[in-house]
C-alpha cells in the first residue's frame, strides 16, 4: 500500500519515527474506536471543549491506521505522537473528527 494519504477518501498522514502512517476513518475502524472510547459524538464534543486526552487521540489513530507497519505497537505510536508534539498530530485529529461528523 502507498504511504500517501488520499484526502478524497478522508485519509490523513501522520509522520511517526520517520515513517508516514495513513489514517482512514473506515466504518470498521470507527466501530472499533467507539467500542473502546464510547460514543463518537461525545468524543467530538470532548475534543471541541479541549478535553480530549492524548490516550484517546492515540486510540483513535490506532484504530484508524490504514496499514500498521510491522513492529509498530500502540505504545510506540503514543510515544511517537508525544515526541512529534501535539501541533503535528492536531491537524490529523481534526481531519478524523471532521470525517466522523460529515462522513464520506
Amino acid at each position: 500500500m502507498s504511504d500517501v494519504a488520499n484526502s478524497v477518501r478522508g485519509e490523513g498522514a501522520l509522520r511517526v519515527s520517520g515513517e508516514t502512517l495513513v489514517v482512514r476513518p473506515s466504518f470498521a475502524a470507527l466501530v472499533a474506536a467507539e467500542e473502546e472510547l464510547g460514543p463518537l459524538f461525545a468524543l467530538v464534543e470532548r475534543a471541541a471543549e479541549g478535553k480530549l486526552g492524548v490516550g484517546e487521540m492515540v486510540a483513535l489513530f490506532w484504530h484508524c491506521l490504514r496499514d500498521c507497519p510491522e513492529g509498530l505497537t500502540r505504545e510506540r505510536l503514543g510515544e511517537a505522537v508525544v515526541e512529534a508534539g501535539l501541533a503535528v498530530a492536531t491537524p490529523v485529529l481534526r481531519g478524523l473528527l471532521r470525517q466522523i461528523l460529515a462522513g464520506r
